[in-house]
């Protein structure tokens, strides 16, 4: 195989547009996928302007909005007395400030369509079945090695191989942190659920609980996540996270949300690790993207969107450096990305224990600091889906 300028370490969906946005420059794209075929774990996926704006640049967005669904308001309810504590609108009026919708889809349904732009692409060449066990990178380029004893040399690589990344332990060696929440997550056809309204996403938060929900695939199906704090995870016992303590911590909630837990399948169990921010992504030719430079918590919605916007920055960088300032692409991605990423990984962390609180005097000024804002108070998300100078 001839040395590629790009050589990317992962094929899910920051891997994919990343390949894809690199190509749209003339860039020359291999990448590397350890699975033996493209997919995604979990089900939902949350879309905001931000995101939408680079499936735009990407070309894929109308290809997107066939599958994906429109919500009309983003809901959140206390899980406890079942009351709405404060909504956004994500219709027409959010679509008019931010220039590109909010959509919630599947997230198979978004690899897929990004598997097919790469596929049609002739810049871009795909291989699965490869392990990165080990990377180098120097001034000049960089090497792979997998697990089957094959490598590869190039110009540049971009790790995009998720939080337990390969690539980043050029940069960092430490392992990822658990935050002792654990998601249990899946779709279902919408028939089967009741208490539902098709045009929200809805959030119920609680003491140390909340449930997510909302229709994917033309609003076909329903995704229902059901996340909540293991007091055995606490207690330090290896047994944790299961479905009967699943169970037992939403027992407190009102009849829709238990209702609707109970329909979570019991056979995804997900704990939820995160890590504290990077100084730099980058060593030698070697740069991070997606959860492996910047993993958050999910509160923000933004581990896909923040991926994808790293695609299209660093592609933007690297088609205005040129051809033989390489180096300078990756500092300018670095420099333009990380204060970013940064903010939404620091900003998750509260937003998520505010959510979660179990104290009944903080519990009381978040509902009623809710209830006073409007539905079309965009104020506090600004920062997050405008457009930000490249």
């Amino acid at each position: 195989m001839s040395r590629p300028r790009w050589l990317v370490v992962g094929g899910g969906i920051g891997g994919l547009s990343t390949a894809l946005a690199l190509a749209r420059t003339g860039q020359q794209v291999h990448l590397l996928e350890r699975a033996g075929a493209f997919r995604e774990i979990g089900a939902g996926l949350q879309i905001g302007a931000n995101a939408t704006r680079v499936m735009h640049r990407l070309g894929i967005l109308d290809a997107v909005e066939e599958v994906a669904v429109h919500p009309e308001r983003g809901i959140m309810m206390d899980a406890v007395d079942g009351t709405v504590l404060t909504a956004l609108t994500l219709g027409l009026p959010y679509r008019d400030r931010y220039g590109y919708p909010y959509l919630v889809m599947h997230r198979s349904d978004l690899l897929d369509i990004l598997l097919a732009a790469c596929r049609n692409c002739d810049l871009i060449s795909l291989e699965n079945g490869k392990h990165v066990v080990a990377v180098a990178s120097g001034s000049s380029g960089g090497t792979v090695t997998c697990a089957d004893g094959s490598s590869y040399v190039a110009d540049v690589i971009v790790g995009a191989d998720g939080i337990r990344s390969t690539v980043r332990q050029l940069i960092d060696d430490s392992e990822p942190i658990a935050s002792g929440y654990v998601a249990y997550r899946g779709t279902m056809p919408v028939t089967e659920v009741a208490h539902i309204n098709p045009g929200d996403v809805a959030i119920w938060i609680g003491p140390d609980m909340h449930l997510v929900q909302y229709p994917v695939r033309r609003g076909e199906l329903y995704n229902q996540v059901a996340v909540f704090h293991s007091y055995r995870w606490e207690r330090g016992e290896q047994d944790w996270g299961t479905p009967e303590e699943l169970d037992e911590r939403f027992a407190v909630a009102c009849d829709p949300v238990r209702e609707a837990v109970a329909l979570v399948g019991r056979d995804q169990r997900s704990p939820i690790f995160e890590r504290d921010p990077l100084p730099t992504w980058r060593h030698g030719r070697a740069v991070l993207i997606g959860d492996a430079a910047h993993p958050m918590l999910q509160y923000l919605g933004q581990g896909a969107c923040q991926a994808m916007e790293d695609a299209l920055a660093l592609a933007e960088r690297a088609a205005a450096a040129g051809s033989t300032a390489v180096d300078k692409a990756l500092l300018g991605f670095e420099e333009a990305r990380l204060p970013r990423t940064t903010r939404c990984q620091l900003t998750a962390r509260p937003w998520g224990r505010l959510w979660h609180t179990t104290d009944p005097l903080l519990s009381g000024l978040r509902n009623r600091v809710m209830r006073l804002r409007a539905q079309d108070d965009y104020s506090d998300v600004d920062w997050l889906y405008a457009e930000q100078p490249i």
